[in-house]
């Protein structure tokens, strides 16, 4: 907008000078036609002289002429006259008064050609004589006087109209950038205002257009991953969500598989009354999600028409325990009028898996946790425990608590990270990992030490450790960009915010080189916390990047992506799990990229193992991705 403003300088300038070139012609113009008349008036007054004195010669001859001619001359303002015959002086006069040469003008004329007769005299310069009148001058006085007036109004009107032009050069400015809250915000005083009106009426088309897109990109992302009926995951969206805890077709850590479902010939009854039945189901769906609110992670899903399906990672055995007793306790609180024997309709297959399954087996053992539940021909719940508990999930709360704060005080976290590439296989920034080492020096995985901190309230401290391995000890060795993975607690942290603002204070250079990332769980559970949108805020105005990972993974819509202005976009592994088999997948990357065309957010894929994959993503318009096929996690 800076050469704008010039430009309006300019032309503002360049009006002024036009004005004041006109105005001086003007004033030339009447000049020197006011000049002009009055030698013409002087010189008529000369000629009518001239007569007199030849129409008297030719009467009287040079007789008489000292009666008449001195009162002439001096009404004149003669200074000097002769009257000549063949250069022989008939008559002179000549005043007392004394006039600088300058100021007269010499006539020389022969007024009678026949007799020779010559006239030779000199009068004052007409402008000598002239002098302004009071009521002249204020004439004058009252012409420059509204002329400036009308000069400065016209100043004022023309400035006036150009800064609405500006107005909307700014206007269409934000737009180009991506700024249509901005643009939609400034609509006050734009010059001319059709064209702002114009531009008002189509922010207001985009804005509802982009609603629309996102509200069509849910659509399909719910009519791909969504029961219809109970608004939760159906089959595909859980194999989806399954396949992404796993790595190489083997679970990263441990957790457990209930599948809970309702007995087909108890049920047969109801059949007929579909809206009962569906009500039924709700009922039931709606009272899960509350009893695993707890947990990270969670999936939460409809298998078939009578079975649900719920998969906690981290949950110890003894949890797994209690957390199946309390889910068939709490169902079998809701009734139904119409089923056929309610002792026996409801049924809850628990399987426990530790890091190293795979997940066809684990669904397989959950089947046969629920055929055994079954076989009891009561309404019970059976788990199926393969004695493999991991050692590390034995511990108890106080247990990590005390090992984590061991590990926070010693500095026993470690760093790993992976390289992001971009669709030309160029480096684009590394993310970040981080492990710790119990007393034996085993490596403890992120996986297992990540949702015990957070139970304990302990991640403020550890990212906070994190972000400083970062900043102060690899940073400094080359120039790459770095991610950092932010939890909702460090995000609320009044402690951490006031130290990672100090920090960023202090070394400006070395924000630009961070992106912060957000999982998208947390905008789903806490989009409204004050705390949140303010931290970002911040991080973004010290010339950090932001980033939401876990895209894709819960059916939700995409418009807080707008909201934050975020930078980068990473789509969930659970999206990206052979999506060059599955249509549907790519359907929703395509929807999510078309939505976030007009922003600045670059959309990215996490976890690609296979170089099909990678194809797939870079012909739908991901720009960049990471995983084991682009590059392993390494030591710092």
């Amino acid at each position: 907008m800076k050469l704008t403003k010039i430009l309006t300088k300019k032309l503002t300038s360049f009006w002024l000078v036009s004005l004041a070139a006109v105005a001086f012609v003007f004033l030339l113009s009447a000049l020197m036609s006011f000049v002009q008349l009055t030698y013409r008036f002087q010189q008529n007054k000369v000629a009518e002289l001239e007569s007199m004195i030849v129409t008297h010669y030719q009467q009287h001859g040079t007789d008489q002429l000292d009666t008449w001619l001195p009162a002439v001359l001096k009404a004149y303002h003669v200074v000097q006259f002769q009257l000549l015959l063949d250069q022989q002086a008939l008559y002179s006069y000549q005043t007392d008064a004394h006039s600088s040469a300058s100021g007269l003008t010499l006539y020389h004329h022969i007024i009678d050609p026949q007799s020779a007769l010559t006239v030779k005299f000199e009068l004052p310069s007409p402008l000598n004589n002239y002098e302004l009148s009071w009521y002249e001058l204020l004439i004058l006085f009252i012409g420059f006087g509204a002329i400036s007036v009308f000069v400065r109004y016209g100043l004022k009107w023309i400035t006036h109209e150009l800064d609405g032009v500006e107005l909307l050069a700014l206007r269409s400015k934000m737009i180009i950038d991506g700024d249509i809250q901005g643009a939609k915000l400034s609509a006050a005083k734009g010059r001319p205002r059709l064209i702002n009106r114009a531009i008002s009426k189509l922010i207001n088309d985009l804005e509802d257009a982009q609603q629309e897109r996102g509200r069509l990109d849910q659509f399909i992302r719910a009519n791909t991953f969504l029961d219809p009926v109970t608004e939760i995951g159906n089959r595909l969206y859980f194999e989806n969500r399954l396949a992404a805890l796993s790595h190489d077709n083997k679970m990263v850590a441990y957790g457990v598989v209930f599948l809970l479902e309702f007995d087909d010939d108890a049920l047969m009854n109801v059949q007929a009354d579909i809206e009962a039945n569906k009500a039924f189901i709700t009922q039931i769906v709606a009272i899960i999600p509350p009893l695993v609110i707890d947990y990270t992670d969670v999936i939460f899903a409809r298998r078939s028409a009578l079975q649900l399906a719920i998969v906690v990672p981290q949950l110890s055995l003894a949890e797994a325990d209690l957390l199946a007793d309390r889910l068939i306790r709490r169902c079998l609180l809701v009734k139904h009028h119409q089923i056929a024997n309610h002792d026996n309709y409801l049924h809850l297959g628990a399987a426990f898996y530790k890091a190293g399954d795979q997940p066809s087996q684990i669904i397989e053992e959950a089947e046969m946790a629920l055929r055994a539940a079954q076989l009891q021909r009561l309404n019970t719940w059976f788990m199926y425990d393969k004695g493999a508990v991991d050692k590390e999930m034995a511990k108890g709360s106080v247990r990590w608590r005390s090992f984590l704060e061991y590990a926070l005080v010693n500095k026993r976290f470690f760093l790993l990270h992976q390289p992001v590439l971009d669709s030309d296989n160029s480096l684009l920034h590394y993310e970040i990992f981080s492990r710790v080492r119990d007393n034996q020096n085993t490596e403890i995985r992120a996986t297992l030490f990540i949702p015990m901190a957070n139970k304990c309230g302990l991640m403020p401290q550890v990212e906070r450790m994190i972000v400083e391995q970062v900043l102060f000890n690899v940073m400094p060795k080359n120039d790459a960009i770095y991610c950092v993975n932010l939890s909702m607690d460090t995000l609320t942290s009044r402690a951490f915010i006031r130290w990672i603002q100090s920090a960023l204070l202090e070394h400006r250079p070395l924000a630009t080189r961070l992106i912060f990332e957000v999982s998208e769980d947390i905008f789903i559970k806490h989009q409204q916390h004050p705390q949140l949108a303010k931290t970002l805020t911040m991080l973004s105005k010290m010339g950090a990047k932001l980033s939401v990972d876990h895209v894709g993974k819960q059916v939700v819509g995409t418009h807080y992506i707008q909201t934050y202005d975020f930078d980068f976009v990473k789509l969930d592994r659970s999206i990206i799990r052979q999506v060059h088999e599955r249509p549907e997948n790519q359907l929703y990357i395509r929807s999510l990229i078309g939505g976030l065309l007009r922003s600045k957010a670059q959309v990215m894929a996490e976890g690609v193992e296979i170089f099909e994959e990678w194809q797939t993503l870079k012909i739908l318009g991901v720009s960049a991705a990471q995983g084991p096929f682009l590059g392993d996690i390494a030591l710092v």
